[in-house]
């Protein structure tokens, strides 16, 4: 079954490139390591600066808690996203993943990336 992203049939010239990530990606706060990697993804989308996606297994999920917050891309898909809690910091829809994303962005399926205003 396809699950093509409706947002490049409108728009062609837009770019989401999706490599594996040559850093290691390590992510606190609060003195907590929230997710730790060098197995990350870098995504480079047009008008967008570099995204650095996290394997799922390399995050601490005892730290997270889904919210019912959500949002959507035309290229990516639908997010859900996750409020942080550590050392008595709370930390509010800090991190996304697209869990099912579109065909096109698959490489990010089981991976979450984080806002680096909302960590240390």
């Amino acid at each position: 079954m396809s699950n093509k992203a409706p947002g490049f049939e409108k728009n062609p010239d837009h770019r989401v490139d999706i490599a594996p990530a040559t850093v290691h990606v390590k992510v606190e706060i609060a003195g907590q390591v929230v997710a730790e990697t060098r197995r990350a993804q870098r995504v480079d989308e047009s008008n967008h600066g570099p995204v650095y996606y996290v394997p799922r297994a390399d995050v601490n999920a005892a730290l997270l808690s889904k919210t019912e917050h959500t949002s959507y891309c035309p290229y990516k898909g639908h997010a859900s996203y996750y409020t942080i809690a550590a050392n008595g910091r709370t930390s509010e829809n800090a991190i996304w993943s697209y869990e099912t994303p579109y065909d096109e962005c698959s490489d990010i399926a089981g991976y979450m990336a984080f806002y680096p205003s909302r960590v240390d």
